[in-house]
Protein backbone atom coordinates (compact mmCIF):
# COMPACT_ATOMS: atom_id res chain seq x y z
CA UNK A 1 0.00 0.00 0.00
CA UNK A 2 2.82 2.76 0.89
CA UNK A 3 4.45 1.43 -1.97
CA UNK A 4 1.54 2.41 -4.55
CA UNK A 5 0.72 5.78 -2.74
CA UNK A 6 5.24 7.15 -2.85
CA UNK A 7 4.56 6.04 -6.37
CA UNK A 8 1.64 7.64 -6.63
CA UNK A 9 2.80 10.86 -4.90
CA UNK A 10 6.27 10.82 -7.43
CA UNK A 11 4.02 11.12 -10.50
CA UNK A 12 1.76 13.77 -9.35
CA UNK A 13 3.91 16.59 -8.31
CA UNK A 14 2.11 19.23 -10.25
CA UNK A 15 -1.00 18.60 -8.92
CA UNK A 16 -0.18 18.36 -5.56
CA UNK A 17 1.22 22.17 -5.57
CA UNK A 18 -2.93 23.15 -6.18
CA UNK A 19 -5.01 23.14 -3.17
CA UNK A 20 -6.89 20.02 -1.67
CA UNK A 21 -10.31 20.09 -2.00
CA UNK A 22 -12.46 22.18 -0.42
CA UNK A 23 -15.58 20.82 1.81
CA UNK A 24 -17.92 21.92 -1.05
CA UNK A 25 -15.37 20.58 -3.90
CA UNK A 26 -15.90 17.21 -1.72
CA UNK A 27 -19.75 17.49 -1.85
CA UNK A 28 -19.80 18.40 -5.69
CA UNK A 29 -21.37 21.88 -5.02
CA UNK A 30 -20.70 24.46 -7.25
CA UNK A 31 -21.68 28.65 -6.89
CA UNK A 32 -22.87 30.10 -10.05
CA UNK A 33 -22.16 33.61 -7.60
CA UNK A 34 -19.45 35.04 -7.27
CA UNK A 35 -18.54 35.53 -3.80
CA UNK A 36 -19.55 38.65 -1.92
CA UNK A 37 -20.49 39.17 1.53
CA UNK A 38 -24.39 40.47 1.14
CA UNK A 39 -27.02 38.91 3.02
CA UNK A 40 -28.41 38.47 -0.73
CA UNK A 41 -25.77 36.52 -2.06
CA UNK A 42 -25.93 34.05 1.07
CA UNK A 43 -29.29 33.84 0.46
CA UNK A 44 -28.21 32.58 -2.96
CA UNK A 45 -25.90 30.03 -2.07
CA UNK A 46 -27.75 28.31 0.91
CA UNK A 47 -30.18 27.12 -2.06
CA UNK A 48 -27.44 24.71 -2.94
CA UNK A 49 -25.38 24.02 0.05
CA UNK A 50 -26.83 22.89 3.43
CA UNK A 51 -26.17 24.30 7.15
CA UNK A 52 -22.57 23.08 8.33
CA UNK A 53 -22.98 20.76 11.05
CA UNK A 54 -20.15 21.19 13.41
CA UNK A 55 -19.74 16.68 13.17
CA UNK A 56 -18.81 17.53 9.60
CA UNK A 57 -17.00 20.04 9.95
CA UNK A 58 -14.45 18.46 12.60
CA UNK A 59 -14.39 15.49 9.86
CA UNK A 60 -13.14 17.46 7.28
CA UNK A 61 -10.92 19.28 9.15
CA UNK A 62 -9.52 16.10 10.79
CA UNK A 63 -9.51 14.00 7.02
CA UNK A 64 -8.31 17.21 5.21
CA UNK A 65 -8.99 17.74 1.19
CA UNK A 66 -6.82 15.14 -0.09
CA UNK A 67 -9.15 13.09 -2.71
CA UNK A 68 -7.06 9.75 -1.91
CA UNK A 69 -8.27 9.30 1.78
CA UNK A 70 -11.99 10.45 1.94
CA UNK A 71 -13.10 7.05 2.36
CA UNK A 72 -10.38 5.43 3.61
CA UNK A 73 -9.90 4.06 7.87
CA UNK A 74 -7.65 5.85 10.00
CA UNK A 75 -4.67 3.30 9.58
CA UNK A 76 -4.46 3.88 5.58
CA UNK A 77 -5.07 7.85 6.35
CA UNK A 78 -1.94 7.94 8.81
CA UNK A 79 0.13 5.78 6.28
CA UNK A 80 -0.75 7.68 3.27
CA UNK A 81 0.34 11.42 5.44
CA UNK A 82 3.42 9.52 6.38
CA UNK A 83 4.03 8.54 2.52
CA UNK A 84 3.30 11.85 1.81
CA UNK A 85 5.81 13.74 3.75
CA UNK A 86 8.95 11.18 3.27
CA UNK A 87 8.36 10.96 -0.17
CA UNK A 88 6.88 14.37 -1.48
CA UNK A 89 8.20 16.83 0.67
CA UNK A 90 11.69 15.61 2.04
CA UNK A 91 12.37 15.02 -1.72
CA UNK A 92 11.40 18.61 -2.72
CA UNK A 93 13.34 19.65 0.46
CA UNK A 94 16.19 18.59 -1.19
CA UNK A 95 15.60 19.01 -4.54
CA UNK A 96 14.42 22.92 -3.98
CA UNK A 97 16.19 23.91 -1.09
CA UNK A 98 19.17 22.07 -0.66
CA UNK A 99 18.24 20.29 2.68
CA UNK A 100 20.34 17.91 3.53
CA UNK A 101 19.24 17.01 7.23
CA UNK A 102 15.40 15.96 7.13
CA UNK A 103 15.32 14.86 11.03
CA UNK A 104 15.46 18.53 11.46
CA UNK A 105 13.07 19.49 8.77
CA UNK A 106 10.66 16.63 9.97
CA UNK A 107 10.97 18.62 13.41
CA UNK A 108 9.98 22.35 12.51
CA UNK A 109 7.14 20.47 10.23
CA UNK A 110 5.85 19.46 13.37
CA UNK A 111 6.77 22.50 15.53
CA UNK A 112 4.89 24.38 12.71
CA UNK A 113 1.64 22.21 12.79
CA UNK A 114 2.21 23.27 16.91
CA UNK A 115 1.33 26.90 15.92
CA UNK A 116 -1.67 26.88 13.58
CA UNK A 117 -3.35 29.87 13.35
CA UNK A 118 -0.48 31.74 15.59
CA UNK A 119 1.50 34.52 14.96
CA UNK A 120 5.12 33.07 13.18
CA UNK A 121 7.85 32.45 16.26
CA UNK A 122 10.68 31.87 14.46
CA UNK A 123 12.48 31.62 17.58
CA UNK A 124 10.24 28.24 19.24
CA UNK A 125 10.54 27.05 15.22
CA UNK A 126 14.43 27.38 15.53
CA UNK A 127 14.75 26.10 18.97
CA UNK A 128 12.15 22.80 17.90
CA UNK A 129 14.15 21.68 14.88
CA UNK A 130 18.20 22.71 16.59
CA UNK A 131 18.37 25.21 13.80
CA UNK A 132 18.84 29.15 13.90
CA UNK A 133 16.51 31.89 13.55
CA UNK A 134 17.42 32.60 9.75
CA UNK A 135 17.13 28.79 8.33
CA UNK A 136 13.76 28.49 10.00
CA UNK A 137 12.38 31.76 8.32
CA UNK A 138 14.26 30.20 5.41
CA UNK A 139 12.86 26.77 5.60
CA UNK A 140 9.28 27.85 6.00
CA UNK A 141 9.12 30.22 3.30
CA UNK A 142 9.77 26.83 1.08
CA UNK A 143 7.11 24.94 3.48
CA UNK A 144 4.63 27.57 1.67
CA UNK A 145 6.41 27.24 -1.66
CA UNK A 146 5.52 23.63 -1.65
CA UNK A 147 1.95 24.34 -1.04
CA UNK A 148 2.21 23.04 2.52
CA UNK A 149 1.42 25.75 4.55
CA UNK A 150 0.29 29.71 4.21
CA UNK A 151 1.73 32.78 5.68
CA UNK A 152 -1.48 35.39 6.40
CA UNK A 153 0.16 38.53 5.80
CA UNK A 154 -0.56 41.23 8.95
CA UNK A 155 -2.67 44.54 7.74
CA UNK A 156 -0.53 47.53 6.60
CA UNK A 157 -1.85 51.07 6.92
CA UNK A 158 0.34 54.39 7.03
CA UNK A 159 -2.50 55.75 8.75
CA UNK A 160 -2.63 53.01 11.16
CA UNK A 161 0.40 53.01 13.83
CA UNK A 162 1.89 50.31 15.74
CA UNK A 163 0.50 47.67 13.57
CA UNK A 164 1.90 43.75 13.75
CA UNK A 165 4.57 42.72 11.63
CA UNK A 166 4.54 39.14 12.09
CA UNK A 167 2.42 36.66 9.87
CA UNK A 168 0.43 33.87 10.67
CA UNK A 169 0.78 30.52 10.35
CA UNK A 170 -2.09 27.88 8.38
CA UNK A 171 -1.75 24.81 7.12
CA UNK A 172 -2.94 24.40 3.57
CA UNK A 173 -4.37 20.60 4.70
CA UNK A 174 -5.90 20.94 7.87
CA UNK A 175 -5.88 16.80 7.66
CA UNK A 176 -1.75 16.70 7.43
CA UNK A 177 -1.58 19.20 10.48
CA UNK A 178 -4.36 17.19 12.64
CA UNK A 179 -1.23 14.18 11.17
CA UNK A 180 1.52 15.64 12.27
CA UNK A 181 -0.03 16.92 15.88
CA UNK A 182 -1.29 13.15 16.25
CA UNK A 183 -5.15 14.20 17.06
CA UNK A 184 -6.12 10.86 16.47
CA UNK A 185 -9.73 11.25 15.96
CA UNK A 186 -12.27 14.23 14.77
CA UNK A 187 -13.98 13.80 18.33
CA UNK A 188 -10.93 14.28 19.86
CA UNK A 189 -9.92 17.15 17.91
CA UNK A 190 -13.43 19.11 18.18
CA UNK A 191 -13.05 18.72 22.15
CA UNK A 192 -9.55 19.64 22.29
CA UNK A 193 -7.71 22.73 23.29
CA UNK A 194 -6.60 23.68 20.09
CA UNK A 195 -10.38 23.20 18.46
CA UNK A 196 -10.71 26.90 18.00
CA UNK A 197 -7.50 27.22 15.83
CA UNK A 198 -7.84 24.48 13.55
CA UNK A 199 -11.55 25.88 12.98
CA UNK A 200 -9.73 29.33 12.11
CA UNK A 201 -7.44 27.55 9.73
CA UNK A 202 -10.60 25.78 7.94
CA UNK A 203 -12.37 28.99 7.84
CA UNK A 204 -9.22 30.93 6.21
CA UNK A 205 -8.21 28.50 3.76
CA UNK A 206 -11.92 28.11 2.76
CA UNK A 207 -11.36 31.92 1.34
CA UNK A 208 -7.95 31.03 0.02
CA UNK A 209 -9.60 28.55 -1.97
CA UNK A 210 -12.18 30.50 -2.87
CA UNK A 211 -10.11 34.06 -4.52
CA UNK A 212 -7.40 31.90 -5.64
CA UNK A 213 -9.80 29.77 -8.03
CA UNK A 214 -12.66 32.40 -8.52
CA UNK A 215 -12.70 35.44 -10.52
CA UNK A 216 -13.42 37.83 -7.57
CA UNK A 217 -9.72 38.58 -6.26
CA UNK A 218 -9.11 39.79 -3.23
CA UNK A 219 -6.17 40.52 -0.64
CA UNK A 220 -6.36 38.50 2.85
CA UNK A 221 -4.65 39.74 6.15
CA UNK A 222 -5.34 39.74 9.47
CA UNK A 223 -5.79 42.88 12.06
CA UNK A 224 -3.28 43.00 15.14
CA UNK A 225 -1.74 46.36 16.95
CA UNK A 226 0.63 46.82 19.59
CA UNK A 227 -2.65 46.70 22.27
CA UNK A 228 -3.11 43.25 21.15
CA UNK A 229 -6.30 44.51 19.48
CA UNK A 230 -7.05 41.76 16.88
CA UNK A 231 -9.43 40.90 13.99
CA UNK A 232 -8.67 37.35 12.49
CA UNK A 233 -9.55 38.54 8.76
CA UNK A 234 -9.54 41.10 7.01
CA UNK A 235 -10.92 40.98 3.55
CA UNK A 236 -9.51 43.96 1.54
CA UNK A 237 -11.59 43.96 -2.30
CA UNK A 238 -11.33 47.06 -4.48
CA UNK A 239 -11.77 50.08 -2.03
CA UNK A 240 -13.37 48.42 1.00
CA UNK A 241 -12.33 46.02 3.56
CA UNK A 242 -14.30 43.46 5.34
CA UNK A 243 -13.36 42.70 8.77
CA UNK A 244 -14.45 38.94 10.24
CA UNK A 245 -13.63 37.65 13.48
CA UNK A 246 -14.05 33.32 13.63
CA UNK A 247 -15.21 32.06 16.42
CA UNK A 248 -16.45 28.28 17.39
CA UNK A 249 -19.29 29.27 19.08
CA UNK A 250 -22.91 28.81 18.40
CA UNK A 251 -23.48 32.23 20.62
CA UNK A 252 -20.53 34.39 19.78
CA UNK A 253 -20.48 37.71 22.01
CA UNK A 254 -21.84 41.15 19.72
CA UNK A 255 -19.46 43.05 21.37
CA UNK A 256 -16.53 41.36 19.37
CA UNK A 257 -17.67 43.32 15.86
CA UNK A 258 -16.85 46.68 18.07
CA UNK A 259 -13.49 45.93 17.63
CA UNK A 260 -14.01 47.06 13.44
CA UNK A 261 -14.78 50.22 14.65
CA UNK A 262 -10.25 51.01 14.77
CA UNK A 263 -10.73 51.44 11.19
CA UNK A 264 -12.92 54.45 11.41
CA UNK A 265 -10.01 56.46 12.48
CA UNK A 266 -8.38 55.72 9.49
CA UNK A 267 -11.22 56.82 7.00
CA UNK A 268 -11.15 53.48 5.42
CA UNK A 269 -14.05 52.22 4.04
CA UNK A 270 -15.98 49.36 5.50
CA UNK A 271 -17.92 46.75 3.47
CA UNK A 272 -19.80 43.95 5.15
CA UNK A 273 -18.45 42.12 7.64
CA UNK A 274 -19.53 39.82 10.56
CA UNK A 275 -18.97 36.76 12.88
CA UNK A 276 -17.83 33.65 10.84
CA UNK A 277 -19.11 30.58 13.52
Amino acid sequence: MIKNIQESLAGRIGILQLYSLSMNELADIHFENELTYSLASFKQRQKLAKPNNILDVFNYIWRGGMPEIQTVDEEVRADYFDAYINTYLMRDAFELGGITNSLKFGKLLTACAALVSEQVSYKNLADAADISQPTAKEWLRLLESLGVTYLLKPYANNELKRLNKTPKLYFCDTGLCAHLSMWLTPDILRTGAKNGSYFENFVVMQLVRAYSYGKTKANLTYYRDANKKEIDLLVEEGQFIHPFEIKLSANPKRQEVRKFNVFDKANIKQGDSGISV
